[in-house]
């Protein structure tokens, strides 16, 4: 059950929000309605505030945590929910809706680093750097990048060399989410050149930590209120206790950690796309042209119907590539799908949104621009919208044998 949310959840369902849920286990639609009415009263008030002065919404944070929103898919004996993927996508879309940017603060707690942490950690390592960090109080980060790497995750230059029972860290790590807020970091350093991706392997990093300083804050297109920034190495020393795995083993702990947070950024996209979905819909409800709302001009209409549709397609896309996770299936092709349509649904429908708005769609007066500027990241971050076709590619051939 879901932590501490039963005492604000009623116990109907009104019927408002994604159609799609009443097929869902009863669980899952109280989770939508709690995140609907946190969004609503919580976040879309402060919303513009956020990302107008770049501000960490830390009292917001600290209620989702309560709500065991930080902590989804984490088991309770741990300080989670215990609750499933399906359930994280639709939360995380709710959340996103009322705030992208506090979505994506959620989204790296989840599944960047308290999943691999509970995946691949041993039991100390959980006790230490999961229970912590799932009641919102504190959040942790993700360290893949580097300023040279870009698409290519293998090519990890930031080093870790062992000396006297220690690794010491050195490089730089690049557009860290979380970054200035989080207390610690997962980080993917090479421990072997000469063996390439195979030679990565995984720690996690206690923040602040001598050694260990960050870069500026990066001032964004969007998403504004999640502070983005490097991680700078130099010599930063990290006990042997907190390698993450097997020595070697960081290039695939990235890769499945990146798979799930697919997912993630997915129902991010679709937070951001429904947003814009419910402004036009407003908007050319209320606003009159030649007589007559403009939601009765069929070039509206088929705006209308191409952005429900496209969101919908995207939406059974994600949720599909959360029920493979949830039932231990192979799902990398399906959470890239899930992210391409997702990401692409969100560009797409914030920019039809502007046009439904016409010139009020173009100043901070309506959300339509930030959801526009909001959405363009989720093509890029967790993998490009390139990337993201590689990877189905890859995958469609093997299936089919044509490798």
């Amino acid at each position: 059950m879901l932590k501490g949310t039963i005492k604000i959840v009623s116990a109907a369902i009104n019927g408002r929000g994604i159609a799609s849920l009443a097929a869902l286990p009863e669980t899952h639609q109280m989770l939508q309605k709690t995140c609907r009415d946190f969004a609503e009263g919580e976040l879309k008030p402060v919303a513009a505030k956020i990302d107008r002065v770049h501000l960490y919404p830390k009292d917001q944070i600290k209620k989702m945590g309560e709500l065991g929103l930080m902590a989804i898919a984490t088991p309770e004996k741990y300080g989670g929910t215990g609750l499933d993927y399906l359930a994280y996508a639709i939360a995380l879309e709710e959340v996103s809706r009322g705030c992208a940017s506090t979505g994506v603060i959620m989204s790296v707690n989840n599944s960047l680093y308290l999943g691999p942490i509970m995946y691949w950690g041993n039991e100390e390592q959980k006790q230490k750097y999961i229970i912590p960090f799932t009641g919102g109080d504190r959040v942790g980060s993700f360290a893949l990048s580097e300023p040279g790497n870009g698409s290519d995750a293998g090519a990890a230059s930031t080093t870790a060399k062992f000396d006297s029972n220690n690794y010491f860290l050195n490089g730089t790590k690049s557009w860290i989410t979380n970054g200035y807020e989080s207390e610690a970091s997962v980080v993917m350093a090479t421990t072997d050149k000469s063996l390439k991706h195979k030679g990565i392997s995984s720690f996690i990093v206690p923040k602040p930590i001598d050694g260990l300083e960050l870069g500026k804050k990066e001032d964004k297109l969007g998403i504004r209120g999640s502070s983005t920034c490097n991680l700078i190495f130099d010599n930063c020393k990290i006990p042997k206790e907190n390698l993450l795995g097997e020595p070697g083993s960081g290039f695939k702990i990235a890769m499945m950690t990146l798979d799930a947070g697919r997912i993630g950024i997915a129902a991010q996209a679709l937070g951001i796309a429904q947003a814009s979905l419910e402004v036009a819909v407003d908007y050319a409800s209320k606003r009159l042209a030649f007589g007559k709302p403009l939601i009765k001009l069929q070039t509206i209409q088929n705006k209308l119907a191409d952005m429900a549709l496209q969101l919908e397609a995207a939406r059974l896309l994600t949720w599909r590539a959360a029920w493979l996770k949830d039932n231990q299936k192979p799902y990398t092709k399906e959470a890239a799908m899930g992210k391409l349509a997702a990401s692409e649904a969100a560009t797409f429908l914030s920019h039809q949104c502007i046009q439904i708005l016409g010139g009020m769609g173009y100043v901070s007066d309506m959300p339509a621009e930030r959801h526009y500027r909001d959405a363009r990241i989720t093509e890029i971050y967790e993998g490009t919208s390139e990337i993201q076709r590689l990877v189905i590619a890859g995958n469609l051939l093997k299936e089919m044998g044509a490798q």
